[in-house]
């Protein structure tokens, strides 16, 4: 039926019809089209009100003010989101120490190829790898269960993680805050880059009871009898020390390093004119600690940069054999990292990924 039917009336012969009835008024169909419309408002409202209801254990309210939508149908999901930093270094700590890593999924092959290396040295079982998206905490709880955490705000998986970029910057200067939560809980705490491989056990170089020990970052050969204390300043006013390999432990000292560090990042943010990322702030961070705080430098035999093992060959030769981290630094790229990780066979995920903890990933 049409809607024209729908609001006929009876026919009336104005000639003939003593009452005869006159047309309706403009003011009347206007209500009534207002009436509709209501109800029609009306209804959707209360829709929507359903809709909303249905939803609401499903919708979170971060403290950014956006909101963000989780479906908490996956039981495995939901455990380890809810799975915290103080549950997962209680469960992961051996000896009351943590050996952490930061990731974010692009890296997930790097951290596999370091825990091979790790566990060639049977410390892997004390390796908490700090996820920093939802991607990268599933596939290694998954895999390793109970060896993952994500400390909120979470960065978006896809955020770009080129050397001096914003998200490399994003991703990086969360490290002191994640490092002071865990001295915080009491535990010592080693930190390693990914793009590292341990040759020997490291924790045999942590000699005497310092608050934190450190490698170098200057490709500059020193004597085998260098001194370990903090270097000098450089020329830009502060040392050259990597925030690639840290170990700390739950003294004051160390606490009073991680608070520093953490407000030089806020004093020098990334911009597009000063791309900044942590080192430097982890520098003056300890040059104007080093009064207050007993630091130690590891020798650089052991723990040399990138910049300097695989450039300089001949000190490679003289130093056989007491080589005991490589970092695979002063070169950018995933693509530039790998390669150079084969060429010195040193890229342990091609042949011997089944002694990795997450197998094979793919």
């Amino acid at each position: 039926m049409s809607s024209a039917s729908l609001h006929q009336r009876p026919v009336h012969n104005p000639l003939t019809d003593p009452n005869p009835i006159s047309p309706p008024s403009s003011q009347t169909c206007q209500k009534s089209t207002s009436f509709l419309q209501s109800r029609t408002t009306l209804f959707l409202l209360l829709s929507l009100l359903a809709i909303l209801g249905l939803l609401y254990p499903y919708i979170q309210f971060p403290s950014n003010g956006f909101l963000s939508y989780t479906s908490k149908s996956n039981p495995f999901e939901s455990k380890w989101r809810d799975y915290s930093l103080p549950k997962a270094a209680a469960f992961v700590a051996k000896n009351n120490t943590l050996i952490v890593c930061i990731v974010s999924e692009p890296y997930l092959p790097f951290l596999n190829n370091w825990l091979i290396s790790i566990v060639r040295q049977k410390h892997h079982e004390k390796v908490l790898v700090i996820a920093e998206d939802y991607p990268t905490l599933f596939k290694v709880n998954e895999r390793w269960p109970g060896h993952a955490v994500i400390i909120p705000p979470v960065l978006e998986s896809q955020t770009a993680h080129k050397f001096g970029s914003q998200g490399f910057f994003n991703f990086t200067s969360r490290r002191p805050q994640h490092l002071l939560q865990i001295l915080e809980l009491g535990y010592n705490v080693m930190y390693n880059d990914v793009d590292m491989v341990w040759l020997v056990d490291p924790f045999q170089y942590l000699e005497g009871k310092h608050d934190i020990y450190f490698m170098d970052d200057m490709a500059a050969v020193k004597p085998l009898n260098h001194s370990h204390g903090l270097p000098p300043p450089g020329k830009k006013g502060r040392p050259y020390i990597c925030s690639c390999m840290i170990y700390a432990r739950p003294t004051n000292g160390a606490k009073l390093v991680m608070k520093r560090w953490i407000e030089e990042m806020q004093i020098q943010p990334w911009s597009r004119a000063k791309k900044a990322n942590d080192q430097p702030a982890f520098n003056w961070a300890l040059n104007k600690t080093a009064g207050q705080v007993d630091m130690y430098l590891l020798p650089q035999s052991g723990f040399p940069t990138g910049g300097l093992y695989f450039r300089n060959k001949t000190w490679v030769k003289e130093t056989k054999g007491m080589h005991v981290i490589i970092h695979n630094n002063y070169i950018v790229g995933f693509e530039k990292k790998t390669k150079r990780f084969r060429d010195y066979g040193l890229w342990l995920v091609d042949d011997y990924s089944s002694e990795s903890p997450l197998g094979r990933l793919d």
